[in-house]
């Protein structure tokens, strides 16, 4: 599986956050708070919903182990931020060079497509995991536990040094 490589601008979300690690996993918590609010956001630039983890950008990748608490949100792209919702936030995603892969299946088997990314796809790139924000798009494929569902996940890359 080879990704596509690339380069995005700074993007402006406005969404719900939780804090978790892979152990506290609260993300069906965070998304079923945000559903029923998502179209109360004005300006969106599409249908696309993000699930975006922003982790401590000090923390070396090496580092980083199951019980590591990171921030994930549940987040739509908006052009202009005019009126906030309600128990919404704004962010801002930094924009950068990414390695899109596109993951087919449940969210239960993600962990083969982690695996690969970072132990097998990584190490033999001429790429290294950059100190910023991962994210998935859930576009128009996506569907919830459904074997046949898609969604891009956005690996933050920079040339190895």
């Amino acid at each position: 599986m080879i990704p596509r490589i690339e380069t995005i601008p700074s993007k402006i979300l406005i969404g719900k956050r939780l804090k978790m690690s892979i152990t506290t996993d609260r993300t069906f918590e965070l998304w079923r708070s945000f559903m029923p609010h998502r179209n109360d956001i004005r300006n969106r630039v599409s249908t696309d919903l993000l699930c975006v983890q922003s982790y401590d950008h000090t923390l070396p990748f090496k580092d980083f182990n199951p019980g590591t608490e990171f921030e994930k949100w549940a987040a739509v792209e908006v052009s202009v931020i005019e009126e906030l919702p309600e128990n919404m936030e704004v962010y801002s995603l930094k924009g950068g060079l990414y390695a899109v892969f596109i993951y087919k299946g449940v969210p239960s088997d993600f962990h083969n497509m982690f695996q690969y990314i970072f132990y097998s796809w990584l190490p033999g790139s001429e790429y290294e995991v950059d100190q910023r924000d991962h994210f998935e798009i859930l576009g128009d494929k996506y569907k919830n536990n459904d074997p046949d569902s898609e969604e891009e996940v956005w690996i933050p890359i920079k040339r190895k040094e």
